[in-house]
């Protein structure tokens, strides 16, 4: 392959070539684009970024300023509107007439429940087992070792009174209702999936990860108030 430049040029941006390839004449032009200027974007800067020497650490509070007012901002209403609902949810329980405020709480006769018997009531929905201990079954929850335990709690934790044990009849591995004075451990027993809970309402055996829930309660003479603490 032979190949000839005959004329090669360049004025004012303009490349020229001619070429005699086999005898064929080519010939071919370009622009070299040299006189391309870049667009000048500063008016679409924020003035505190027109100055190229500066580190971007120099200016960031300056840039970020308006997401913090718009994160600080956002926040703020959320904790006023959480506030709102509380205040709401009270003055609207305050205003409640006294057969409804009464639902909230349910008074137990003591002198209903023998000793070494549980009774259940119905509490906001839910059951609540009542249990009116014996000594023997006093002493042996009080002896547990709490290492033993998968939610270690001390029985005098979990009662005021040691012959009284109050706990909410909800299962809690995925909500049944145990049976009472049932299970290996003299408590309540899970019939939905084999938890045992003891005598203190402590989980002992089986799938359930906690033990029963504790209600608000108080003594009153001869009656137990629950939902009032």
């Amino acid at each position: 392959m032979q190949a000839r430049a005959a004329l090669c040029s360049n004025h004012k941006g303009l490349f020229s070539s001619n070429f005699a390839f086999k005898g064929i004449n080519v010939s071919s032009r370009r622009l070299a684009h040299t006189d391309v200027q870049f667009p000048d974007m500063s008016s679409y800067r924020r003035e505190i970024t027109l100055d190229t020497e500066k580190a971007a650490r120099e200016t960031e509070d300056q840039r970020r300023s308006l997401a913090h007012a718009v994160y600080y901002g956002a926040g703020g209403m959320m904790s006023l509107w959480a506030g709102k609902e509380v205040v709401q949810t009270l003055v609207i329980f305050k205003a409640m007439a006294a057969d409804q405020r009464a639902l909230a709480s349910i008074e137990v006769n003591m002198n209903d429940i023998p000793e070494g018997s549980t009774k259940t009531y119905e509490w906001r929905g839910k059951p609540v087992f009542v249990k009116h201990r014996t000594k023997k079954e006093v002493a042996r929850e009080k002896a547990v070792n709490l290492s033993e335990l998968r939610h270690p709690e001390h029985d005098d934790e979990r009662v005021k009174k040691p012959e009284w044990s109050i706990v909410i009849g909800v299962c809690t591995h995925l909500g049944c209702v145990p049976i009472a004075n049932a299970g290996d451990f003299g408590g309540y027993f899970c019939p939905c999936h084999g938890s045992h809970y003891d005598a203190s309402g402590r989980i002992r055996k089986g799938p359930a990860p906690l033990n029963l829930h504790v209600p608000a309660y108080t003594f009153k003479d001869n009656v137990i108030v629950i939902g009032s603490s």
